[in-house]
């Protein structure tokens, strides 16, 4: 089963809300999905984007997959960044290698 991260539209006419979700591949873009991450509101500006960000850590680390736009706004809200960083520094601490003292 492949999983994504992928938005949901919710709200009236011309008033868009999307909640972002974690959802099958498969599924519907408004049907079933499997939990509830965050929402967007494009019309609210600054405080458009609330997100859970443990929960969007722990189902990246599982290996779900966000789509192009849900990644534009993780980098927006400084996910990707922090979670890019931390994986270099895990990757910098394994590969530095301890010298001799002579």
């Amino acid at each position: 089963m492949a999983v994504k991260i992928r938005l949901r539209r919710e709200g009236r006419k011309k008033t868009p809300m999307y909640r972002i979700v974690i959802a099958d591949s498969k599924a519907p873009r408004d049907g079933r999905f499997i939990e509830i991450i965050g929402q967007y509101q494009p019309q609210l500006g600054e405080n458009a984007l609330n997100l859970k960000h443990d929960r969007v850590e722990y189902w990246m680390n599982v290996g779900a997959l966000p789509t192009d736009t849900v990644r534009s706004l993780l980098r927006r809200a400084g996910i990707l960044k922090s979670r890019h960083e931390a994986r270099l520094a895990v990757k910098l601490q394994g590969s530095a290698v301890a010298l001799p003292e002579a």
